[in-house]
């Protein structure tokens, strides 16, 4: 069984992390979402949070995907797992480059048993991101460019709890 592992923050998860995860169904048995705690990150929606936005996203694939928090080395959590797969989305050719060399480190780290594969996000998600949509729903822009719509109402309600 091929399993693959798209690993991120996703604070919060946007339509072209969603287009990637439908992607990875194509190429891997089992997709594992993984959701990273990055203390480096000062993020809007815990753990738990972020977890349960995706949950609500990936619900109809059943058992083909799973998400999970992790915390640490995303070769560790990849071994912990029996995954072998990497899978990153990509936006623009900045991605890339910066991606490349983590999936280098990965592969070097895991001994090569563990290959990267990138994901083009779709047109129209190249330069959406996390930041933009929290920055958008700061403001009480319309948030269903960006994200879909049964998550929309969660953060516009986050969104609302931060401005105090």
């Amino acid at each position: 069984m091929r399993i693959g592992v798209y690993a991120g923050s996703f604070d919060p998860i946007t339509k072209g992390h969603f287009d990637v995860i439908k992607k990875s169904l194509k190429i891997t048995d089992k997709l594992i979402v993984a959701v990273m705690n990055n203390v480096n990150k000062k993020c809007w929606f815990s753990l738990e949070e972020r977890k349960r936005l995706i949950e609500i996203l990936v619900a109809e694939f059943g058992e083909k995907i799973e998400v999970k928090n992790f915390d640490g080395l995303l070769i560790d959590f990849m071994k912990e797992n029996k995954a072998e797969i990497i899978i990153r989305g990509l936006r623009a050719v900045s991605d890339f480059e910066y991606e490349l060399g983590y999936a280098f480190v990965n592969h070097d780290l895991s001994y090569g048993e563990v290959e990267t594969i990138f994901v083009p996000a779709a047109r129209e998600y190249m330069y959406l991101s996390a930041s933009s949509v929290r920055e958008a729903a700061t403001v009480g822009a319309r948030l269903d460019i960006f994200v879909d719509e049964r998550i929309i109402d969660i953060i516009k309600r986050k969104a609302d709890s931060l401005k105090g």
